[in-house]
């Protein structure tokens, strides 16, 4: 039982790193398929699975393609429910569920103005005030998730969750940007940049050249803040 995973540019495509850690981090069997997400081959490639026309795409082994992270996450939860996709405790899913849709459907100021990048860091970048709203709410939504159902964990429900998943890019690009947060969400941010499938996505991602490299800043730049 084999899921095929259509992906992106992993240094660059954060819908893609959502879509393939509900696969690595749940241990789910799937072949990955590399799709030209800066080129003009995106439509041809993803063709055989109209309508998706947009990476990630998930086609289970029955031969159903299903676009889009979210109906992604919900497919493979309704599918595996052992897998621990969703926190088990109930009032501890449903927080789960709204902090997903809040990173589905918004923080478009950190979106716009903070392209994920996982090549480097940006020296001296000035977030907008609307950025630092988006951060504020970000703080306050992990932090109710630590505060209640965290323990001693680092993730935001104990157990690695799909909410992690979701939050996952977040921790990037504060990474990337050097955003300005707590100490509490830099340890967040701390432990995605640590987690090794976080890590093997990166690498992975470094051995793929494109050209031009999208996302350019006038800004210097700097080494990733974690090791290879």
């Amino acid at each position: 039982m084999t899921y095929d995973l259509y992906i992106g540019a992993r240094t660059y495509s954060s819908w893609s790193l959502r879509g393939w850690l509900m696969i690595a981090k749940f241990n789910l069997p799937a072949k990955v398929h590399m799709v030209d997400l800066y080129g003009s081959d995106m439509a041809r490639d993803l063709a055989h699975l109209a309508p998706a026309r947009l990476v990630p795409v998930l086609r289970t082994p029955e031969g159903d393609a299903v676009q889009d992270t979210l109906a992604i996450a919900e497919t493979l939860a309704e599918r595996h429910p052992k897998a621990g996709l969703w926190p088990a405790d109930a009032s501890a899913r449903m927080l789960a569920r709204w902090l997903v849709a809040e990173m589905h459907s918004g923080f478009g100021n950190l979106r716009n103005d903070c392209p994920m990048n996982l090549a480097h860091r940006w020296v001296g970048f000035e977030p907008s005030v609307g950025v630092l709203d988006d951060l504020k709410w970000i703080e306050e939504l992990w932090a109710a998730a630590r505060k209640k159902f965290g323990g001693d964990g680092p993730w935001l429900f104990g157990e690695y969750s799909l909410a992690d998943v979701f939050y996952a890019p977040v921790a990037a690009r504060i990474a990337c940007y050097e955003l300005p947060v707590s100490k509490a969400a830099q340890a967040y941010v701390q432990a995605h940049l640590n987690d090794p499938a976080f890590r093997e996505w990166r690498a992975e991602g470094a051995k793929q050249i494109i050209l031009p490299k999208p996302y350019q800043m006038p800004l210097e730049t700097a080494p990733w803040p974690v090791a290879d």
